[in-house]
């Protein structure tokens, strides 16, 4: 029965709007309620253990500096994340919930700004600016530093001195040909001599080796060459003992060892790279071994571990002594100064320092009775050394071993890895078998995690690695390096030559193995260069895989896939024009890149083939079927984007007619030119002479999507980067007596 009670109107907070505008906040708050108690319990639940991403939002901070282009930006990183870390503990604090949701919140965005903070710092308080301007001029300085390579047939000396113009303290790394060496140049000698200086290089392209950045967290002012004789006006002092032994013992050891074997077992004893010959080199590279021949945690790992099993099973011979000392506690002890020892005689680069203290951390963790192998041991061993060199985050090498350090501690720490490689009873050819597939899917592993890595730096990776490398790393680690060590020590009592023989054997073995696997069909792929944003993405992944457990570990291979999907996606840019003009490729045109010049100088080559992914292949632009070209331009036309894109390259800085030139240039999409174009010059799209490239760098332009991308676009206020300021203004162009009339290519 219908009710004759007549409904009453819903007035004011009554009415269904505001009814809806009441309540709506009300279940507003409790959704962010449910959602925060959903994270909390992931956080729970996941195994979330804060030391190792603590260490990645530093990282994050300092990558972060790096990335962001202007202070106003760093400041902004900085200030958000202190008023996020008090704001999470200020807002959950009141009510007392969320507790791992609240400390994850302020510690890293406490951390993410306090790495951002320092490496700010470090660059402000290191940072050395370049030189003005390339010169010539007579020095005196004191000798810092001394690195021979015979490879190079050169010796690299690192000068303290003054900058000709300013008087301002620099330090200069310059490089002298071998013949004119000599036996006093060493460490603390004073010297006079005629130089030539230039500023640190910035990348010759985008994506290529910022030495200028390099430069200027080491100090380098300038590099260049010496170009006559060195007058050693005072003879060097006591100091510089400790290179004095490397070098000395590099020689001793090409001494008994000749060739490439020679060169490779110096750089195991003494860290000296310089005498290893470059085709040894690229093909160490192109198998997966360039490792190897760098001192990195192998080696050190290595040797620490000889020293801790020879001191454990020496001290457990001498009874009152085995019941009165913690062996192990002694052994770790010998271990540590082995490997202490090691670092100082290689010459303590930083990755060597970066493995010493990994490998010390994992001595104190087996001395206390702790696990060795976690990733908090390896969160520790990166903090260190980001706080004491956080420009190392941005570089190859801190990269590659830290990732490939991860990889294993993820894979074995992993519950299905443990329980199918994990100890048994059974016979021994199943555990060798079970041994080596371990090896090997390590190796597989350790490759993957690379990969990006490799391929963003330097633009090629090799394929094969992981199946080298399961027979090259026994073979260095068990072979080579005990073999050295035995006729370093035999050669104390004149018995060490069947063991050089040995060594020298095992050593033409490893370098066979890098020639034969690099000469494979598809040994190494090539790409162009890989953006910032799939190497992140890969970053992300990797480490959301390694650092968290069970079924969430798996959301890492999104980030990971997408990446993937980049990678798949990557196009060589069309034109690659170096920072001075003179050097010009163009892709994508055939299986060689079209140059504009033969340049003797095979970095300017190997950046243009490297950054258009490329094996190395070149055709001058001239002999191209597309071009035409005379003394002064080549004109090219280029099918791309369904279009026909007309190029007009400079071949020469000879004054041309400037009437004929903006002819020229109003025909032209593109114009390329190594020196000052007059404004009357107009392409239809882009005029890449000296007046924007002094201010742009590199370009590569993809005229698929008629974009282009510059050096100043990665730079932004970084203390290294100084776009070229004009001394002069380029004078008039135009007809003047002795010139002669640009003749357009027909």
């Amino acid at each position: 029965m219908a009710s004759l009670v007549p409904p009453t109107v819903p007035m004011g907070d009554e009415a269904p709007g505001g009814a809806a505008l009441q309540h709506r906040p009300w279940r507003n708050r409790a959704n962010l309620s449910s959602g925060l108690t959903k994270v909390e319990q992931f956080l729970e639940s996941a195994g979330f253990d804060r030391a190792p991403w603590l260490v990645v939002a530093f990282a994050a901070g300092i990558a972060g500096w790096f990335v962001l282009p202007s202070r106003w930006q760093w400041l902004a990183v900085i200030a958000a994340c202190l008023a996020a870390s008090l704001g999470s503990l200020a807002c959950f604090a009141a009510h007392g919930r969320f507790p791992y949701l609240r400390q994850s919140l302020a510690t890293v965005a406490l951390a993410v700004a306090a790495g951002c903070g320092l490496v700010w710092a470090k660059s402000a308080w290191v940072g050395t600016p370049g030189i003005d301007r390339p010169t010539v001029a007579v020095i005196n300085g004191t000798v810092l530093d001394r690195e021979e390579q015979p490879a190079e047939h050169r010796v690299r000396l690192t000068l303290a001195t003054r900058e000709p113009q300013t008087g301002r303290a620099i330090k200069v790394r310059l490089n002298l040909d071998s013949d004119s060496d000599r036996q006093d140049l060493v460490e603390g000698a004073a010297v006079r001599l005629r130089a030539r200086l230039v500023s640190p290089a910035a990348p010759m392209l985008p994506g290529g080796y910022d030495f200028a950045r390099t430069a200027w967290f080491s100090g380098l002012a300038a590099t260049g060459s010496v170009l006559d004789t060195v007058e050693i006006t005072t003879p060097g002092d006591s100091g510089g003992q400790l290179a004095r032994l490397q070098r000395s013992l590099s020689r001793h050891v090409r001494a008994n060892l000749d060739g490439s074997p020679g060169a490779i077992a110096a750089a195991f004893a003494s860290g000296d790279r310089g005498a290893i010959a470059e085709a040894d080199e690229e093909a160490m590279r192109d198998a997966g071994l360039t490792h190897l021949l760098s001192i990195s945690g192998l080696h050190v790992s290595a040797v620490i571990a000889a020293a801790y099993v020879l001191a454990l099973r020496l001290l457990g011979l001498i009874p009152w002594l085995a019941l009165r000392v913690r062996l192990p506690l002694a052994a770790a002890g010998a271990g540590a100064l082995a490997g202490i020892g090691y670092t100082l005689l290689t010459g303590s680069e930083v990755p060597t320092i970066r493995s010493c203290v990994g490998a010390v951390l994992v001595l104190a963790a087996l001395a206390l009775g702790r696990e060795p192998l976690s990733m908090r041991m390896v969160a520790v061993g990166a903090f260190a050394i980001l706080l004491l060199w956080p420009e190392a985050l941005v570089g190859p090498s801190f990269q590659m071993s830290f990732a490939a350090v991860i990889a294993i501690v993820a894979l074995h720490g992993a519950a299905p890895i443990r329980t199918l490689f994990g100890p048994r009873e059974e016979p021994w050819w199943a555990k060798g078998l079970r041994q080596l597939g371990s090896l090997l899917l390590t190796g597989v592993v350790i490759e993957l995690a690379l990969l990006p890595i490799g391929l963003f730096h330097f633009h090629r990776a090799g394929v094969y690695g992981a199946l080298a490398n399961v027979i090259a790393i026994p073979l260095t680690t068990f072979v080579s390096m005990p073999l050295i060590a035995l006729a370093l020590l035999f050669d104390a009592i004149g018995l060490g030559q069947p063991f050089w023989w040995l060594a020298g054997k095992s050593l033409e073995l490893l370098l066979g193995l890098a020639h034969w696997t690099a000469s494979w069909p598809g040994a190494v792929t090539l790409l162009p260069s890989m953006g910032r944003g799939a190497l992140v993405l890969f970053v992300l992944g990797g480490l959301w895989l390694a650092l968290w457990r069970g079924r969430a570990r798996s959301w890492g291979l999104a980030p990971a896939a997408v990446g993937l999907v980049l990678l798949a996606g990557l196009r060589a840019p069309d034109v690659l024009i170096s920072g001075d003009g003179r050097h010009v490729g163009i892709a994508r045109e055939g299986p060689e890149l079209l140059v504009l010049r033969d340049s003797r100088s095979a970095f300017a080559r190997d950046n243009l083939t490297e950054l258009a992914g490329m094996n190395g292949d070149t055709r001058l632009i001239a002999e191209w079927s597309g071009a035409r070209c005379n003394a002064d331009f080549c004109a090219a036309e280029l099918e791309r984007g369904g279009r026909t894109w007309q190029l007009l390259i400079a071949r020469s800085k000879d004054a041309v007619g400037e009437r004929e030139l903006a002819a020229a240039c109003e025909r032209a999409d593109v114009v390329v030119a190594a020196r000052y174009l007059p404004r009357s010059c107009r392409p239809r799209w882009l005029k890449a002479d000296r007046r924007m490239l002094d201010q742009s760098g590199g370009i590569t332009l993809d005229l698929e999507n008629g974009t282009y991308r510059t050096v100043a676009q990665d730079q932004g206020e970084h203390g290294w980067w100084h776009p070229v300021e004009r001394l002069f203004r380029p004078r008039p162009a135009g007809l003047r007596p002795g010139e002669r009339p640009l003749n357009p290519p027909q």
